[in-house]
């Protein structure tokens, strides 16, 4: 179609499944690049032996084009004082279902950043596209990729964000408004966070930069998306949306939190984490409305914690610790195979 982004990645439709580490899979990135939208995984939390399993198993399940994403956050500066009085804090919610926090936090996820491996990683298995999230890489590497004949894209949560983006030479930006699901992409997270809507944002980018923009947040069905597009964004990014599909990693907790009353309530939490993200409210929000943004050691030190917490809670037969990252479209998620919810969208796009 006459599209830019279809065009450039030769794409049958305008449509990119949000490349969400630990529920994205080579299963669902495929049957979405087949069904002729663009399928994405994201190596952000993998190692680079990990990472070219992953993306070399997703080429080995379609001929389709499919993005793989990678995390940019600024390399870790410790604290130990910090980290200790993170895990002391702990201490007594570990204890509720027997068991003792790590002794010490770890930096469970390298950046991208300077990550040479997992740069010859992405250059040798070459896929259609490369995101980028949390910042930027070098200008270097974004010249090697480009050079690999690779299109990147880069995820912007203000206008600033997005200049850096268009500055380094990148081809598409992702919009990211405040609705969306999951981790904020904000490039400074000690600065303050604008919290633009989406709508507003994609505007807001449009007139400020010459590249596409890629809607996303808060897109979860064809209508959403035919009103993106009218605003001008080059196509629409969804992740939310797609967690239900029977491809995707999310466990039975997840799915059945996404399924019930509670998706109508989300909520920003860096507690989890160490950096702002969307989650359906549950224990761990609720738990972390006392605690102070200064208090909260660095992303992803604190999530080695969070998902030690969570896998404790877990054995006990208690799931409100984990990392449900969901939009605030939650409740309009659809249990559907992937390859039938491109379809259905289009359809609604199209009836739009």
């Amino acid at each position: 179609m006459n599209n830019i982004l279809c065009q450039t990645l030769n794409l049958r439709y305008p449509i990119i499944q949000a490349p969400m580490a630990g529920v994205s899979t080579p299963e669902l990135a495929a049957a979405v690049s087949t069904s002729g939208a663009l399928g994405s995984i994201s190596v952000g939390a993998s190692t680079p032996q990990q990472a070219d399993s992953m993306i070399r198993k997703t080429l080995a399940l379609t001929a389709a084009p499919i993005n793989v994403n990678v995390f940019c956050h600024a390399p870790v500066q410790r604290n130990p004082q910090q980290e200790q009085a993170w895990i002391a804090r702990f201490k007594p919610v570990f204890a509720r279902y027997e068991a003792t926090p790590p002794d010490a936090l770890s930096e469970i996820y390298q950046t991208f950043v300077d990550n040479h491996a997992m740069l010859e990683v992405l250059l040798d298995t070459a896929p259609a596209a490369v995101s980028f999230h949390f910042g930027l890489p070098s200008a270097g590497v974004v010249q090697r990729l480009k050079r690999r004949g690779i299109i990147t894209l880069a995820s912007a949560t203000s206008v600033a964000e997005a200049g850096a983006i268009e500055a380094a030479d990148i081809d598409f930006i992702v919009a990211q408004g405040i609705e969306a699901g999951g981790h904020r992409g904000i490039f400074h997270p000690e600065n303050d966070d604008q919290q633009l809507s989406t709508l507003t944002l994609v505007q807001a980018i449009r007139r400020a930069s010459r590249l596409p923009v890629i809607a996303a947040g808060g897109v979860m069905d064809g209508a959403g998306m035919a009103a993106m597009l009218k605003l001008g964004a080059a196509g629409v990014q969804l992740g939310t949306a797609f967690i239900l599909c029977p491809e995707s990693a999310a466990n039975a907790a997840y799915r059945q939190a996404l399924k019930s009353a509670q998706a109508n309530s989300t909520e920003m939490i860096a507690a989890i984490s160490g950096r702002s993200a969307r989650c359906l409210t549950n224990d761990f929000c609720q738990l972390a409305r006392e605690f102070a943004q200064n208090a909260i050691p660095p992303y992803p030190l604190t999530y080695a914690l969070g998902k030690a917490l969570a896998a404790a809670a877990a054995a006990k037969g208690a799931y409100g610790f984990g990392a449900q990252w969901a939009g605030q479209g939650a409740a309009l998620a659809r249990e559907m195979p992937a390859a039938e919810l491109i379809n259905t969208l289009v359809a609604e796009w199209q009836a739009a």
